[in-house]
Protein backbone atom coordinates (compact mmCIF):
# COMPACT_ATOMS: atom_id res chain seq x y z
CA UNK A 1 0.00 0.00 0.00
CA UNK A 2 2.79 2.37 0.92
CA UNK A 3 4.69 1.53 -2.27
CA UNK A 4 1.64 2.37 -4.42
CA UNK A 5 1.23 5.66 -2.59
CA UNK A 6 4.92 6.38 -3.11
CA UNK A 7 4.54 5.79 -6.86
CA UNK A 8 1.40 7.88 -7.16
CA UNK A 9 2.83 10.99 -5.52
CA UNK A 10 5.26 11.88 -8.36
CA UNK A 11 2.47 11.38 -10.89
CA UNK A 12 0.07 13.60 -8.95
CA UNK A 13 2.72 16.28 -8.49
CA UNK A 14 3.55 16.09 -12.19
CA UNK A 15 -0.08 16.54 -13.19
CA UNK A 16 -0.44 19.43 -10.74
CA UNK A 17 2.69 21.08 -12.16
CA UNK A 18 1.41 20.65 -15.72
CA UNK A 19 -1.97 22.15 -14.81
CA UNK A 20 -0.37 25.10 -13.05
CA UNK A 21 2.04 25.67 -15.94
CA UNK A 22 -0.81 25.69 -18.46
CA UNK A 23 -2.85 28.03 -16.27
CA UNK A 24 0.07 30.44 -15.88
CA UNK A 25 0.74 30.20 -19.62
CA UNK A 26 -2.87 31.05 -20.44
CA UNK A 27 -3.07 33.93 -18.00
CA UNK A 28 0.28 35.28 -19.23
CA UNK A 29 -0.92 35.34 -22.83
CA UNK A 30 -4.24 36.86 -21.85
CA UNK A 31 -2.50 39.63 -19.90
CA UNK A 32 -0.33 40.53 -22.88
CA UNK A 33 -3.26 40.50 -25.27
CA UNK A 34 -5.43 42.47 -22.84
CA UNK A 35 -2.70 45.09 -22.51
CA UNK A 36 -2.45 45.34 -26.30
CA UNK A 37 -6.21 45.64 -26.61
CA UNK A 38 -6.35 48.36 -23.95
CA UNK A 39 -3.62 50.39 -25.63
CA UNK A 40 -5.32 50.01 -29.04
CA UNK A 41 -8.62 51.49 -27.90
CA UNK A 42 -10.61 48.76 -29.66
CA UNK A 43 -11.95 45.24 -29.18
CA UNK A 44 -9.84 42.30 -30.32
CA UNK A 45 -10.77 38.67 -30.94
CA UNK A 46 -8.22 35.90 -31.42
CA UNK A 47 -8.17 32.17 -32.05
CA UNK A 48 -4.90 30.38 -32.81
CA UNK A 49 -3.68 26.80 -32.83
CA UNK A 50 -0.31 25.12 -33.24
CA UNK A 51 -1.25 21.95 -35.11
CA UNK A 52 1.93 20.23 -33.90
CA UNK A 53 0.62 19.84 -30.35
CA UNK A 54 -2.93 21.26 -30.60
CA UNK A 55 -1.96 24.06 -28.23
CA UNK A 56 -4.60 26.78 -28.53
CA UNK A 57 -4.60 30.45 -27.60
CA UNK A 58 -7.90 32.28 -27.48
CA UNK A 59 -8.98 35.79 -26.55
CA UNK A 60 -12.63 36.82 -26.93
CA UNK A 61 -12.69 33.88 -29.30
CA UNK A 62 -16.41 33.24 -28.93
CA UNK A 63 -17.53 36.84 -29.34
CA UNK A 64 -18.99 38.01 -32.65
CA UNK A 65 -17.00 40.24 -35.02
CA UNK A 66 -17.80 41.46 -38.55
CA UNK A 67 -15.71 39.20 -40.76
CA UNK A 68 -15.58 41.59 -43.75
CA UNK A 69 -13.54 40.25 -46.69
CA UNK A 70 -12.12 37.28 -44.79
CA UNK A 71 -15.34 35.51 -45.84
CA UNK A 72 -14.02 35.42 -49.41
CA UNK A 73 -11.90 32.39 -48.57
CA UNK A 74 -15.11 30.50 -47.87
CA UNK A 75 -16.82 31.74 -51.03
CA UNK A 76 -13.89 30.63 -53.16
CA UNK A 77 -13.75 27.30 -51.30
CA UNK A 78 -17.44 26.78 -52.14
CA UNK A 79 -16.65 27.38 -55.82
CA UNK A 80 -13.80 24.87 -55.64
CA UNK A 81 -16.13 22.34 -54.04
CA UNK A 82 -18.66 22.91 -56.84
CA UNK A 83 -15.93 22.22 -59.40
CA UNK A 84 -15.74 18.64 -58.09
CA UNK A 85 -18.94 17.84 -59.97
CA UNK A 86 -18.11 20.10 -62.92
CA UNK A 87 -14.51 19.65 -64.14
CA UNK A 88 -14.92 22.49 -66.65
CA UNK A 89 -16.24 25.02 -64.14
CA UNK A 90 -12.96 26.77 -63.35
CA UNK A 91 -12.32 27.58 -67.02
CA UNK A 92 -15.84 28.83 -67.67
CA UNK A 93 -15.71 32.37 -69.10
CA UNK A 94 -17.83 34.98 -67.31
CA UNK A 95 -18.92 38.10 -69.18
CA UNK A 96 -20.01 41.14 -67.15
CA UNK A 97 -20.58 44.85 -67.73
CA UNK A 98 -19.58 48.10 -66.06
CA UNK A 99 -22.94 48.03 -64.25
CA UNK A 100 -21.70 44.97 -62.34
CA UNK A 101 -18.67 46.79 -60.96
CA UNK A 102 -18.72 47.77 -57.28
CA UNK A 103 -16.26 49.66 -55.09
CA UNK A 104 -12.73 48.27 -54.92
CA UNK A 105 -12.49 46.02 -57.94
CA UNK A 106 -8.88 46.50 -59.12
CA UNK A 107 -8.79 43.43 -61.36
CA UNK A 108 -12.32 43.08 -62.75
CA UNK A 109 -12.46 46.74 -63.75
CA UNK A 110 -9.66 46.01 -66.22
CA UNK A 111 -11.57 43.19 -67.94
CA UNK A 112 -15.03 44.60 -68.59
CA UNK A 113 -14.57 44.21 -72.33
CA UNK A 114 -13.17 40.67 -72.35
CA UNK A 115 -14.49 39.03 -69.16
CA UNK A 116 -12.67 36.56 -66.91
CA UNK A 117 -12.61 32.85 -66.18
CA UNK A 118 -13.94 31.61 -62.86
CA UNK A 119 -10.41 30.55 -61.96
CA UNK A 120 -9.18 34.10 -62.58
CA UNK A 121 -12.10 35.51 -60.58
CA UNK A 122 -11.09 33.27 -57.68
CA UNK A 123 -7.52 34.55 -57.86
CA UNK A 124 -8.71 38.17 -57.98
CA UNK A 125 -11.02 37.57 -55.02
CA UNK A 126 -8.31 36.16 -52.75
CA UNK A 127 -5.15 37.85 -53.99
CA UNK A 128 -6.58 41.36 -54.44
CA UNK A 129 -9.85 41.19 -52.46
CA UNK A 130 -11.69 42.23 -55.63
CA UNK A 131 -15.33 42.83 -54.66
CA UNK A 132 -16.87 42.46 -58.11
CA UNK A 133 -15.04 39.14 -58.59
CA UNK A 134 -16.45 37.95 -55.27
CA UNK A 135 -19.99 38.99 -56.28
CA UNK A 136 -19.73 37.19 -59.61
CA UNK A 137 -18.62 34.02 -57.84
CA UNK A 138 -21.46 34.27 -55.34
CA UNK A 139 -23.91 34.75 -58.20
CA UNK A 140 -22.61 31.49 -59.69
CA UNK A 141 -23.14 29.76 -56.34
CA UNK A 142 -26.65 31.12 -55.83
CA UNK A 143 -26.03 34.09 -53.53
CA UNK A 144 -24.85 34.65 -49.96
CA UNK A 145 -27.25 31.99 -48.67
CA UNK A 146 -25.41 29.35 -50.70
CA UNK A 147 -22.10 30.35 -49.10
CA UNK A 148 -23.65 30.08 -45.63
CA UNK A 149 -25.09 26.68 -46.53
CA UNK A 150 -21.62 25.50 -47.59
CA UNK A 151 -20.22 26.55 -44.20
CA UNK A 152 -23.06 24.77 -42.40
CA UNK A 153 -22.07 21.60 -44.24
CA UNK A 154 -18.60 22.05 -42.72
CA UNK A 155 -20.15 22.13 -39.24
CA UNK A 156 -19.84 25.89 -38.67
CA UNK A 157 -23.04 27.25 -37.09
CA UNK A 158 -21.63 30.71 -36.27
CA UNK A 159 -20.83 32.07 -39.73
CA UNK A 160 -23.71 34.24 -40.99
CA UNK A 161 -23.41 35.78 -44.47
CA UNK A 162 -26.44 37.70 -45.68
CA UNK A 163 -24.98 40.55 -47.79
CA UNK A 164 -23.47 40.59 -51.25
CA UNK A 165 -20.87 43.06 -50.00
CA UNK A 166 -20.38 42.48 -46.25
CA UNK A 167 -17.12 44.42 -46.35
CA UNK A 168 -19.21 47.56 -47.00
CA UNK A 169 -21.68 46.94 -44.15
CA UNK A 170 -21.18 49.91 -41.79
CA UNK A 171 -23.21 48.74 -38.79
CA UNK A 172 -20.92 46.87 -36.37
CA UNK A 173 -23.84 45.88 -34.13
CA UNK A 174 -25.61 44.01 -36.90
CA UNK A 175 -25.29 40.25 -36.20
CA UNK A 176 -25.45 39.59 -39.93
CA UNK A 177 -22.14 39.14 -41.74
CA UNK A 178 -20.38 38.12 -38.53
CA UNK A 179 -18.76 35.09 -36.99
CA UNK A 180 -16.47 34.30 -34.08
CA UNK A 181 -12.68 33.94 -34.20
CA UNK A 182 -12.98 30.38 -32.86
CA UNK A 183 -15.45 29.37 -35.56
CA UNK A 184 -13.50 30.99 -38.38
CA UNK A 185 -10.29 29.37 -37.21
CA UNK A 186 -11.90 25.94 -37.06
CA UNK A 187 -13.42 26.37 -40.53
CA UNK A 188 -10.12 27.58 -42.01
CA UNK A 189 -8.33 24.61 -40.47
CA UNK A 190 -10.95 22.25 -41.88
CA UNK A 191 -10.71 23.73 -45.38
CA UNK A 192 -6.93 23.42 -45.51
CA UNK A 193 -6.22 20.25 -43.56
CA UNK A 194 -9.26 17.97 -43.86
CA UNK A 195 -10.92 16.25 -46.81
CA UNK A 196 -13.58 18.99 -47.11
CA UNK A 197 -11.85 19.81 -50.42
CA UNK A 198 -9.82 17.56 -52.67
CA UNK A 199 -6.04 17.80 -52.59
CA UNK A 200 -6.03 19.72 -55.87
CA UNK A 201 -8.74 22.13 -54.68
CA UNK A 202 -6.93 22.77 -51.40
CA UNK A 203 -3.71 23.52 -53.25
CA UNK A 204 -5.44 26.09 -55.45
CA UNK A 205 -6.85 27.82 -52.35
CA UNK A 206 -3.49 27.77 -50.57
CA UNK A 207 -1.66 29.16 -53.61
CA UNK A 208 -4.07 32.06 -53.95
CA UNK A 209 -3.75 32.81 -50.23
CA UNK A 210 0.05 32.68 -50.47
CA UNK A 211 -0.15 35.27 -53.24
CA UNK A 212 -2.35 37.63 -51.24
CA UNK A 213 -1.26 41.24 -51.78
CA UNK A 214 -3.27 42.92 -48.99
CA UNK A 215 -1.74 41.44 -45.84
CA UNK A 216 1.89 42.53 -45.71
CA UNK A 217 1.35 44.91 -42.77
CA UNK A 218 -0.80 42.53 -40.67
CA UNK A 219 0.08 38.95 -39.64
CA UNK A 220 2.81 38.70 -42.27
CA UNK A 221 4.67 41.59 -40.64
CA UNK A 222 5.22 39.50 -37.48
CA UNK A 223 6.28 36.28 -39.20
CA UNK A 224 9.96 35.40 -39.81
CA UNK A 225 10.98 35.69 -43.46
CA UNK A 226 11.82 32.00 -43.63
CA UNK A 227 8.21 31.02 -42.91
CA UNK A 228 5.50 30.55 -45.53
CA UNK A 229 2.31 32.57 -45.05
CA UNK A 230 -1.10 32.15 -46.69
CA UNK A 231 -3.73 34.65 -45.55
CA UNK A 232 -6.83 36.72 -46.28
CA UNK A 233 -7.54 40.13 -44.82
CA UNK A 234 -10.74 42.06 -44.27
CA UNK A 235 -11.35 45.68 -43.28
CA UNK A 236 -14.03 48.35 -43.13
CA UNK A 237 -15.65 51.18 -41.23
CA UNK A 238 -15.05 51.43 -37.48
CA UNK A 239 -11.41 50.63 -38.13
CA UNK A 240 -12.25 46.97 -38.62
CA UNK A 241 -8.98 45.15 -39.30
CA UNK A 242 -9.04 41.37 -39.76
CA UNK A 243 -6.62 38.73 -40.96
CA UNK A 244 -6.88 34.94 -41.02
CA UNK A 245 -3.86 32.88 -41.95
CA UNK A 246 -2.00 29.60 -42.16
CA UNK A 247 1.70 29.74 -41.26
CA UNK A 248 4.24 27.10 -42.20
CA UNK A 249 7.46 27.35 -40.14
CA UNK A 250 10.57 25.69 -41.62
CA UNK A 251 10.78 22.98 -38.96
CA UNK A 252 7.39 22.87 -37.24
CA UNK A 253 3.80 22.02 -38.09
CA UNK A 254 1.41 24.66 -39.47
CA UNK A 255 -0.13 27.33 -37.25
CA UNK A 256 -3.65 28.60 -37.90
CA UNK A 257 -4.55 32.17 -36.83
CA UNK A 258 -7.75 34.21 -36.92
CA UNK A 259 -7.38 37.81 -35.74
CA UNK A 260 -10.24 40.32 -35.62
CA UNK A 261 -10.23 43.94 -34.46
CA UNK A 262 -12.88 46.67 -34.31
CA UNK A 263 -13.02 50.20 -32.87
CA UNK A 264 -15.77 52.54 -31.64
CA UNK A 265 -15.55 55.37 -34.16
CA UNK A 266 -16.92 54.88 -37.68
CA UNK A 267 -14.01 56.87 -39.11
CA UNK A 268 -11.32 55.03 -37.10
CA UNK A 269 -8.22 54.10 -39.05
CA UNK A 270 -7.25 50.57 -40.05
CA UNK A 271 -4.83 49.14 -37.45
CA UNK A 272 -2.68 46.49 -39.09
CA UNK A 273 -0.08 47.25 -36.43
CA UNK A 274 -2.41 45.85 -33.77
CA UNK A 275 -2.75 42.57 -35.66
CA UNK A 276 1.02 42.39 -36.21
CA UNK A 277 1.64 42.94 -32.48
CA UNK A 278 -0.95 40.31 -31.56
CA UNK A 279 0.58 37.82 -33.98
CA UNK A 280 4.01 38.47 -32.48
CA UNK A 281 2.69 37.71 -28.99
CA UNK A 282 1.07 34.50 -30.21
CA UNK A 283 4.17 33.25 -32.02
CA UNK A 284 6.39 33.98 -29.01
CA UNK A 285 4.07 31.98 -26.76
CA UNK A 286 3.84 29.08 -29.18
CA UNK A 287 7.65 29.05 -29.44
CA UNK A 288 7.92 28.89 -25.64
CA UNK A 289 6.12 25.53 -25.80
CA UNK A 290 7.56 24.27 -29.07
CA UNK A 291 11.32 24.63 -29.65
CA UNK A 292 10.92 24.05 -33.38
CA UNK A 293 9.25 27.46 -33.66
CA UNK A 294 12.09 29.44 -32.12
CA UNK A 295 13.85 31.85 -34.44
Amino acid sequence: MHSKSFLLKPILFGLLFLFCSQSNFASGVEKKLAALELSSGGRMGIAAINTANNQQIQYRANERFPFKSTFKIIGVAAILKLSTSDPHLMQQHIIYTSKDLVAFSPITEKHVTDGMTISDLCAATIEYSDNTASNLLMKKLGGPEAVTLFVRMLGDTNFNLSSWEPNLNSDPKNPEDTSTPAAMNATLQKLIFSNALTTNERQHLINWMKNNTTGNAAIRAAVPKTWIVADKTGSGFFGITNDIAILWPPHGAPIVLSLFFIQNSKDAKIRNDVLASAASILLDEFAAQDNRLKH
